[in-house]
């Protein structure tokens, strides 16, 4: 059955900060030169804003380049940060210690960053670009001189067996001239781009961290509207990164999260664990007491940064957002310059397009992010996330000298290493003795999925593949014990024993997925690949 082609200008692969960000500036700039130009964005959730998650603390700086009118268009960004607070967790205490300039808040606001999604959504389509949610990416295009041409997205209807169901649908190829892959970290098109463009050549690899979120409804006694509460410390130990927040919107709510970076040694380590314990320190129980969590998400993000971003461009198209790899890692922001990166590409690839200027020259795209304050900022904190390589301890202390001594403009850029080659075997690392969850503060992976409203048409072929079926048992469960059973913060991976008592075997209960890559990042010899569902599968965040 051939497919369907429909043709644009440009084609977007993701609604995230930084696809919908290109897509608005693209058509603003069409606008002013009385062109028009096709921009079509497609996005693998339900909704605009369904597999967005983030803490979120929002630096309007982008937001105020491309609306800069967004309080009158009634932007979602209603509670803005009136309190830092940075603390040093113990075990049974705490104790604050300076915030650095780069984690302070003033200016700034926190949001949902679903909501604040659905309302740049509202605001791209109100310019004329077609959105299309529930239709994700499968396969990248190629024309006959090997440069993009568009994506196709996946067919539906294919049953567990690799057979054609009764509601098979072919999927659709979208061409472009071109294409922009906006999907956030660790895309799984971007992973094939970076292989067949050379594009992270001469490169760091990037480093990523998981992050588990949960919204609370708590006590009105206890809100403090624009609190942003950071800290670092207990329950993690002192030779893996990470850290918690707490941030407080209006309402009565609290967004909660806790960050591991995924370069741990220990594969005894679990990361969805280790925040149900942080939720239950005594510095942090209270806030919850008597409340009510309403919600549950996860998602992997970048923190390699200024040394780790890859080459940008390629033949037809360009990266943008965590796709790319722009996250501020110190200032726990990406968002802004998520956006900027897109309002950028929107520039180079519209000079692309606007090809009847005389003696027209395109504008180059990695020479804007070169010249702009996106890069800048990265450059100036690219030594604080691998200098916490060697522990907590030395990493405080270097980011202090890096900070306050150097100002960022140290004559030597820190390394960083892949993040799946980190871990020890079993035999060699510490067991961690986690607590049972109580059901009041602290609760199991299942009720955790439940709340995430986490969907997969059962009758799929699974979208997490491996690439040797042997590899779980004979290397993974042999040598570290299995640690995506305890990486993975919703229950997907399982060792199992058949009803005979015979071998174990890996049970993957991909209808569990929420999409945050983290097994396709920490798995040690990178066997498990994770590829496009069914359309609209997968997480509905409300309000996250």
């Amino acid at each position: 059955m051939e497919r369907e082609v429909m043709e644009f200008d440009v084609v977007i692969v993701g609604g995230g900060p930084s696809g919908l960000s290109a897509a608005i500036r693209l058509k603003q700039l069409a606008d002013e030169a009385g062109k028009n130009i096709e921009v079509c964005i497609i996005e693998k959730g339900s909704e605009v804003g369904a597999h967005i998650l983030s803490g979120a603390v929002l630096e309007p700086r982008s937001l105020n380049e491309l609306i800069p009118d967004w309080k009158e268009r009634g932007a979602p960004l209603d509670t803005p940060v009136i309190n830092d607070q940075f603390m040093f967790l113990t075990e049974t205490g705490s104790f604050r210690i300076p915030t650095p300039p780069s984690m302070k808040n003033h200016g700034n606001y926190i949001i949902s960053l679903g909501n604040f999604c659905r309302w740049l959504g509202e605001q791209a389509e109100a310019l004329g670009v077609e959105i299309y949610p529930g239709f994700p990416a499968a396969e990248i295009l190629y024309d006959d001189w090997g440069q993009v041409k568009g994506v196709a997205t996946g067919d539906m209807g294919i049953g567990k067996d690799g057979k054609q169901t009764e509601n098979y649908m072919r999927g659709m190829e979208l061409h472009a001239k071109q294409t922009i892959f906006a999907e956030g970290c660790r895309g799984h098109l971007t992973k094939t781009l970076f292989d067949k463009f050379s594009l992270r050549e001469g490169k760091d690899p990037q480093t990523y961290a998981i992050g588990i979120k949960e919204l609370w409804d708590i006590d009105p006694e206890k809100a403090q509207p624009g609190l942003a509460w950071h800290s670092v410390g207990w329950p993690l130990a002192s030779d893996t990164y990470g850290g918690s927040f707490l941030y407080h919107l209006n309402g009565n709510q609290v967004a909660v999260g806790y960050v591991v970076g995924l370069d741990y040694s220990n594969p005894n380590l679990s990361p969805y664990e280790e925040f149900q314990r942080f939720k239950n320190h005594p510095r942090v129980r209270d806030t919850f007491a008597g409340g009510r969590r309403v919600s549950y998400g996860a998602r992997a993000l970048n923190e390699g940064g200024f040394q780790s971003v890859p080459k940008l461009t390629f033949p037809g198209g360009c990266l943008v957002g965590c796709t790319a790899g722009f996250l501020n890692v110190p200032k726990i922001k990406g968002t802004h310059t998520a956006m900027k990166s897109g309002m950028l590409a929107a520039e180079a690839v519209f000079s692309v397009l606007d090809d009847k200027k005389e003696n027209h020259e395109p504008i180059s795209y990695g020479t804007l992010i070169q010249e702009s304050w996106l890069w800048t900022e990265l450059y100036k904190v690219r030594n604080i996330r691998p200098g916490f390589s060697k522990g907590l301890w030395l990493g405080l202390v270097h980011a202090a000298i890096d900070t306050y001594v150097l100002l960022g403009r140290a004559p030597w850029t820190l390394k960083h290493h892949a993040d799946h080659k980190k871990l020890k075997a079993f035999k060699d690392a510490p067991n961690i003795d986690y607590p049972k969850p109580d059901g009041v503060i602290s609760f199991d992976r299942n009720s955790s999925v439940f709340l995430s409203g986490t969907n997969h048409e059962e009758n799929q072929p699974s979208h997490l593949k491996l690439k040797d079926a042997e590899i779980p048992i004979n290397y993974n469960l042999a040598i570290y014990d299995s640690p995506e059973q305890r990486y993975c913060p919703a229950g997907v991976y399982e060792i199992v024993h058949n009803d005979d008592g015979s071998g174990p075997k890996l049970q993957i209960n991909a209808q569990n997925c929420v999409h945050c890559k983290t097994c396709d990042i920490k798995d040690p010899l990178q066997n498990i690949v994770w590829v496009s569902p069914e359309g609209g599968g997968g997480p509905n965040y409300p309000n996250m």
